[in-house]
């Protein structure tokens, strides 16, 4: 157990039987009353962002999470099967966990995974991946703009806004993390 005192950015509780990161800590004096510690903590299951607020020396539940890389393999009925790299091991990842992170996932495709205990908290996808062009479609309100983009839908059914010059075929750098098309590679 930890005190209250001590949360800090970064750290990880377990409240309520959620896994939380804490995302800024703050210590509030009044004028009257009793001084408390106001955070917001991050859901990491669910990346709900709350507020919750605590006492001076309360005891909070700090864990430690344990992050493994995992390479993808496939989509077994629901979940999805990945291979941890570090002791060769089959984890079977649950739909909610992965969420929309699955418009990313392609065979042999490298994440970061956080794991209290046995349990899978969240995945990261690598921040750029070069994914391949299948189908393109013009916009609407763009057949009549010069500087137009065009929808691109990407090999793991993705689909990105892209230049005009992108054809089905061409390899695309694309930001995960922003669904944005970065270069044609």
């Amino acid at each position: 157990m930890t005190s209250s005192n001590q949360i800090s950015p970064g750290m990880t509780l377990s409240i309520d039987g959620n896994i939380y990161r804490v995302e800024s800590s703050v210590k509030v004096t009044v004028a009257k009353g009793l001084p408390f510690i106001k955070t917001k903590l991050k859901n990491l299951i669910t990346d709900e962002l709350i507020e919750k607020s605590f006492k001076l020396n309360q005891e909070v539940q700090e864990v430690s999470l344990l992050e493994k890389k995992l390479e993808y393999l496939y989509l077994e009925g629901k979940d999805y099967l990945f291979l941890d790299t570090g002791t060769l091991d089959q984890v079977l990842v649950p739909a909610n966990v992965i969420g929309d992170k699955v418009n990313y996932l392609k065979e042999g495709i490298e994440i970061k995974s956080m794991f209290y205990g046995n349990s899978i908290f969240s995945v990261e996808l690598p921040q750029f991946l070069e994914l391949m062009v299948v189908k393109t479609e013009l916009l609407e309100a763009a057949s009549h703009v010069a500087n137009a983009d065009k929808v691109a839908i990407l090999e793991t059914g993705a689909k990105i806004e892209v230049p005009m010059f992108i054809e089905s075929g061409d390899i695309v750098k694309v930001d995960t993390s922003s669904n944005e098309y970065i270069q044609r590679v």
